[in-house]
């Protein structure tokens, strides 16, 4: 459509202007024309008459005037009649047999030469009139001028000039033709100069349309020619420049908000932003897991359902309604979350929230590590505290009866206070190791030789228990580590599978390379672990056999903490697998070289 485009917009109405002007001013120029033809002819015939009677009252001899007069008539192409003694001369004079072609009548009819010659006005008449030709009445156009004159004689008379209103009409319409034929050339001089003119302007226009819409996809780098120095090229470079200016916002506003998203993504907690109708604006990685584990809880489907806890919308509807902030704690999936919401204000009203998401799972858990370490602490020192007390107080108040009991009380409590003696010293040990205060002594060390003798201090002790223990070495390299350390693991792991294996059963310890380190493994056939044990088997203290009988067999509870705690300075692993009452499996991988 033409009026959808700029340039057929200017186009025509440049066009409507000039055509209403021209037709206004066509119209006026034609009307002017007609008049002023009108007015020349009636003032020629005028001035014509006017000498024609000056000749006619000035001159004795009547026939030189009418000759004078006539060949001026003829000189002007003219027509003429005078009436002189109520007779009519013509010119030019009429051939024989014919008749003057002038309405006498209608002239005497209706202005007789008596009232003219009174008045001393001349007789002006346009119009259709009847003539008289060859004896027939015609009709013709003609513009007739009459002046009275009296001559010295006292005779009076008149003279009418006449023309056809056809010659008259003929330069009229010449005239306009002219006229029209300009205003047509006008037309469409106005109408190629429009679209010139349009196009030239619009152009720019049309480039910033361009560039408008590549920005609006995001294309910034376009740029519109500045053509000309007018309003339309410093609107170019106001455009130019708004381009450049938005690129930078933009620019800006994407290094924000990657950068905001940086900070939310490696943050630890979580952060989710509600809007005013609680729908989620933006949510980092962690609070996805929180919203993850409430939908696999709830049995729904994330992507299909939007909503959020129950916990949650209550406390934005006490954020938004007290504008205050608000926490909560929520257990999903055996983790614990405290939520705290602030709100976000837009200048005087509630916008929405801000959720922080923070995973407590581990504090709850260390604090009930500390309690049950300081439980744990108090039980392994009670009983032996208890006994040395016992013991000490039947040796003062002379109880036993002989030297025998006397030396077996004594027995005892150098048994227990070894025993105290090697459980503050592993607790000083594994303290040492988790505060990194325990220095290592790396050397190199030959990998069968060094595994062949920790492993045949408990051969004997495999034979009294009718254990099985079995020593399979697929490497002959060396590595360097600390040899006493890594000796205190592999003798607490092996210590403990000989302890927890049946007579008859098997223990056996496989050495074979992994990559750039060694893979030591531990097994056993022996009574296993429980799978809701595994995971807390390195804590310390912790204890699989709930009714605490690891004393009467020799353990101290800390033996696998601070196994694990050693091969990890030694910047290894160590894991666990295990069934019950099938068997466990010790798993450790160590570098071939240790830093010390």
């Amino acid at each position: 459509m033409i009026w959808r485009s700029v340039v057929g917009k200017l186009w025509v109405t440049i066009l409507l202007l000039v055509s209403v002007v021209l037709f206004i001013l066509t119209v006026l120029l034609t009307q002017f024309v007609e008049r002023y033809h009108d007015e020349q002819a009636e003032q020629q015939l005028t001035k014509l008459a006017q000498k024609m009677v000056e000749l006619v009252e000035h001159y004795d001899n009547r026939e030189e005037a009418l000759r004078i007069s006539s060949e001026l008539v003829d000189a002007y192409s003219l027509n003429a009649m005078f009436i002189m003694d109520k007779k009519e001369y013509y010119s030019p004079t009429p051939r024989k047999n014919e008749e003057p072609d002038l309405p006498v009548k209608v002239f005497f009819k209706n202005d007789s030469l008596a009232s003219v010659y009174k008045k001393g006005n001349k007789v002006v008449k346009k119009g259709d009139f009847p003539v008289m030709s060859n004896g027939k009445e015609k009709h013709n156009r003609l513009l007739i001028v009459g002046r009275p004159f009296k001559m010295e004689n006292g005779k009076t008379g008149g003279v009418y000039i006449y023309q056809s209103l056809e010659n008259i009409a003929e330069s009229t319409n010449y005239t306009k033709r002219l006229i029209f034929l300009s205003a047509g050339i006008a037309i469409i001089l106005t109408t190629i100069f429009a679209f010139f003119l349009s196009s030239r302007i619009t152009a720019p226009l049309r480039k910033m349309r361009e560039a408008a819409s590549h920005m609006a996809r995001g294309e910034f780098d376009m740029k519109v020619p500045m053509l000309t120095h007018d309003e339309i090229g410093e609107l170019a470079m106001a455009f130019n420049r708004m381009g450049r200016q938005l690129k930078n916002f933009i620019t800006a506003l994407n290094q924000e908000k990657e950068q905001l998203s940086g900070i939310l993504s490696s943050m630890a907690d979580g952060v989710i932003t509600f809007d005013r109708r609680m729908s989620i604006l933006v949510s980092n990685p962690p609070a996805e897991r929180f919203l993850q584990a409430w939908y696999y809880e709830q049995g729904m489907d994330r992507n299909k359902d939007k909503t959020v806890p129950d916990q949650l919308t209550e406390l934005f509807e006490n954020v938004v309604t007290l504008e205050k902030e608000q926490y909560i704690e929520i257990d999903i999936q055996g983790r614990s979350w405290v939520v705290l919401m602030t709100p976000l204000y837009n200048q005087s009203y509630v916008r929405g929230a801000v959720a922080v998401l923070r995973d407590m799972t581990e504090e709850r858990r260390l604090d009930k590590l500390r309690k049950d370490f300081i439980a744990n602490v108090s039980h392994e020192l009670r009983t032996p505290i208890a006994m040395l007390q016992g013991y000490s107080e039947a040796i003062v108040d002379d109880v036993a009866g002989s030297k025998e009991e006397e030396k077996e009380i004594v027995k005892i409590i150098h048994d227990e206070s070894l025993r105290m003696g090697r459980l503050v010293n592993e607790l000083l040990d594994l303290a040492r190791l988790e505060a990194g205060q325990m220095k290592l002594h790396p050397v190199i060390v030959s990998v069968t030789e060094f595994f062949e003798r920790v492993v045949r201090k408990f051969y004997g002790i495999a034979r009294e228990r009718e254990i099985e223990l079995t020593l399979d070495i697929n490497t002959d390299g060396t590595a360097r580590l600390d040899p006493d350390r890594i000796e205190q693991v592999l003798t607490n792991l092996i210590d403990n599978a000989l302890r927890h294996t049946a007579g008859s059963g098997k223990v056996s310890i496989r050495v074979g390379s992994a990559g750039q380190g060694l893979k030591i493994e531990v097994t056993d056939n022996g009574s296993g672990i429980a799978e809701e044990d595994l995971p807390f088997v390195f804590e310390r203290f912790y204890k699989a056999d709930k009714a605490r009988t690891r004393g009467k067999k020799g353990g101290t509870g800390l033996g696998l903490a601070i196994a694990k705690n050693i091969v990890v300075s030694h910047s290894g692993t160590i894991s666990v697998h295990s069934k019950l009452n099938e068997g466990t499996t010790f798993s450790i991988f160590l570098p071939l070289s240790v830093e010390e």
